[in-house]
């Protein structure tokens, strides 16, 4: 059967992350939500999102054909699974205000009629992302849990002998990865080299961490708590309990710490973020649904970037800071809390708007560095965001 992932209001409390994609998309732990189920499910999947990411993200699955809509924010196991298979045409399943998932009768419901379907209640451990945050915050248990995924019936290639290992049955190494002469230590968490990925030489590895396929931890980093380093993306210096969806650039020294960092992103050099404040309290951030700011009840939190925004060396950013997409932040001091999307300056360059026409161009020559190329639905999507 079919499955459609739909976005409830967690899509805005995501936003910058999900300016760009569903909340099925996000990457937490080593997979995409999407990913994900697609280990308990067969069948297609659809997403039911903001209309202007449909063109991107399809929705063309028939609309008369019954299928199971899964909310994009909640993450499976093999319990929440089963009880999704259960249901039957016109019976939807509940947990507490959350509904997690619904079967179609004959066409795609809208929210009065969905109101009349029959409820089932589900009273298991329910794995939901609600907040910014928790991409991060949550980072380690996904982590976990998709590791027992994506390594099921599978077995490690050979742990080079170079290398100083720390609970080596909680590491796993896939075809075409590489590490040479580092420590890589598993007690808290399982480590996971992704095919073609490289961790180069005196690198210093803490799990829970994910290094996912074609990703590269350069020289000498270190890294601790509940890590992931999305797709051929790069990282360096310092990072601590971070999550870079993908394509992605952190090349350098410097610390990036409780952070979420979205795709082909470049943090200059020495480029460093504030994850706790000097009086110790709690983090606020910028709430693009509430339009302010608000408590994340959290002591340490550090930068949001959305898709395709950039930092000159030596950027500092402040303790929460939440940055949009194709924004471009450069100079001295510490850049505002929140950069809306298609900024360009820094705090002793007043911001300006980033021109459509040059967005795009930076964008295509980023991309093509991976011989990724962008598509059109893509340049719609950043003409769109542009305009809002």
């Amino acid at each position: 059967m079919n499955i459609v992932f739909f976005d409830d209001q967690t899509w805005k409390n995501l936003n910058p992350i999900t300016l760009t994609k569903p909340v099925a998309d996000v990457r937490i732990g080593i997979l995409k939500i999407s990913e994900k189920w697609k280990y308990f499910f067969d069948g297609n999947i659809f997403y039911k999102t903001e209309k202007y990411l449909s063109h991107k993200f399809l929705n063309t699955s028939d609309q008369t054909i019954p299928c199971i809509f899964v909310n994009g924010s909640v993450l499976p196991n093999e319990e929440l699974a089963e009880e999704i298979k259960k249901l039957l045409p016109g019976e939807k399943l509940i947990y507490a205000d959350i509904l997690i998932a619904y079967c179609t009768k004959e066409n795609w419901p809208d929210e009065s009629s969905l109101l009349l379907y029959t409820e089932k209640l589900f009273t298991g451990k329910l794995f939901v992302i609600r907040n910014l945050w928790d991409i991060f915050s949550l980072n380690a248990e996904a982590l976990k849990l998709d590791f027992e995924l994506v390594t099921k019936g599978k077995y490690s290639q050979e742990l080079p002998p170079s290398n100083k290992y720390i609970k080596p049955q909680h590491i796993f190494i896939e075809e075409g990865a590489k590490v040479q002469c580092c420590i890589l230590n598993a007690t808290e968490g399982p480590i996971y080299l992704g095919k073609n990925s490289e961790v180069m030489e005196g690198s210093v590895i803490r799990g829970p961490f994910a290094l996912c396929e074609g990703a590269v931890v350069k020289l000498a980093t270190k890294v601790y708590g509940a890590t992931t380093v999305g797709p051929e993306s790069r990282i360096g210096g310092e990072v601590n309990n971070s999550v870079i969806q993908g394509y992605s650039n952190k090349g350098h020294d410097g610390f990036l710490g409780n952070s979420v960092i979205g795709e082909w992103c470049n943090l200059g050099a020495d480029t460093n973020n504030s994850n706790l404040k000097n009086n110790y309290g709690n983090v606020d951030i910028w709430n693009y649904r509430e339009a302010k700011y608000v408590d994340t009840n959290l002591q340490f939190c550090g930068l949001f970037m959305g898709d395709h925004s950039k930092c000159g060396i030596n950027t500092m950013f402040n303790t929460g800071t939440v940055v949009g997409v194709s924004a471009n932040i450069f100079g001295a001091g510490f850049p505002d809390k929140f950069i809306p999307s298609f900024s360009w300056g820094g705090p002793q360059n007043p911001f300006q708007k980033f021109k459509l026409e040059k967005a795009l161009e930076l964008a295509e020559i980023v991309m093509s560095r991976r011989k990724i190329k962008i598509t059109e639905e893509e340049k719609e999507l950043l003409k769109y965001l542009s305009e809002q």
